[in-house]
C-alpha cells in the first residue's frame, strides 16, 4: 500500500520522525494537520506522540488515557511463520470484538498463508493481508464495522488498515512505534500484540515496488514473482491450541 503521509499511519509521523516518502512522490504534511485516510486502506502518517506515551510495554495492551477500557480476560494465541522467523501473537477478543473475530477467521481460512509483507515503513509499521487466490480474494469486500478504540497502538500491537469508517477487511499492520495518534486520526483499533519474535518483524525488507495494491489483488503470486526484489513473506499463520 502506498503511504499517504499525514500523521503516523492508515496503514505516519512518529514522535520526532516521519516515514520515508512512498513511491509515487507523495510527501509528508505537517504532523498536526488532520487528514482523511487514503483510499488505499493504509493507516495515514501519525500525529505526534503525546509526551510520556509509552513506546513499548510488556504484557497485554495498555489502555488509552481517559477511557474505560474493558478487562482483557480472554486470549487467543497464534503463530506466524515468516521468512524472517516466527512471530507469536496474542489476540484479545474483548479489546476489539469485530477485529479479533475477523483476524481469527482469516487465520483459520489460511488467508495469510504465502502472502507478502508488502508495506514496510521503518519506525512506523509493516503491513500485510492481500491474497488473490480463489476462495481468498472474496474476503477483500467483506468489510466489518469499526470497534471502539480503548488501547494504545503501541510497539508490537496489531490493527486493521482501512480507507475510512467501517472499511476494515483483511489488511493488518504491526506498529513499530507508539502510533496512538492514529486513534484520533482515523479510529484505528488495537486488537492484538506480537508477544514473542517481534524483532523478526523489524527485519522485514522494505520493497516499495511491492506496494501496488491493484496488482497484488489482481495476481498476488504472479506480481511478486515479477519483482526483481522480493518482499518478505508470511509462510503460514495458525491458531495455537
Amino acid at each position: 500500500m502506498k503511504l499517504v503521509h499525514l500523521f503516523l499511519l492508515s496503514s505516519l509521523v512518529l514522535a520526532g520522525c516521519q516515514p520515508a516518502p512512498p513511491a509515487g512522490g507523495e510527501s509528508p504534511v505537517a504532523a498536526n494537520t488532520p487528514v482523511a485516510p487514503p483510499p488505499t486502506g493504509e493507516p495515514p502518517p501519525p500525529p505526534p506522540m503525546p509526551e510520556g506515551a509509552p513506546i513499548y510495554t510488556k504484557g497485554k495492551l495498555e489502555p488509552l488515557p481517559g477511557v474505560k477500557a474493558p478487562k482483557l480476560t480472554k486470549v487467543v494465541k497464534a503463530k506466524f511463520t515468516t521468512t524472517q522467523g516466527d512471530l507469536f501473537v496474542e489476540i484479545y477478543p474483548e479489546s476489539a470484538p469485530n477485529a479479533a473475530k475477523r483476524f481469527i477467521e482469516l487465520i483459520k481460512a489460511g488467508f495469510y498463508d504465502n502472502t507478502p509483507v508488502f508495506r514496510v515503513e521503518p519506525g512506523f509499521v509493516c503491513q500485510f493481508g492481500i491474497n488473490s487466490k480463489p476462495g481468498k480474494v472474496e474476503w477483500k469486500d467483506k468489510n466489518f464495522k469499526d470497534d471502539p478504540s480503548f488501547f494504545h497502538l503501541g510497539t508490537a500491537t496489531l490493527a486493521f488498515a482501512k480507507a475510512g469508517p467501517d472499511t476494515n477487511s483483511t489488511q493488518v499492520f504491526i506498529n513499530y512505534n507508539d502510533n496512538s495518534g492514529l486513534v484520533q486520526q482515523g479510529g484505528f483499533t488495537a486488537f492484538g500484540k506480537v508477544v514473542k519474535g517481534y524483532e523478526n518483524s523489524t527485519k522485514f525488507k522494505r520493497v516499495e515496488e511491492a506496494g501496488d495494491q491493484g496488482a497484488l489483488w489482481a495476481d498476488t503470486e504472479g506480481f511478486i514473482k515479477s519483482l526483481p526484489n522480493k518482499p518478505d513473506t508470511i509462510l503460514k499463520a495458525e491458531i495455537l491450541k
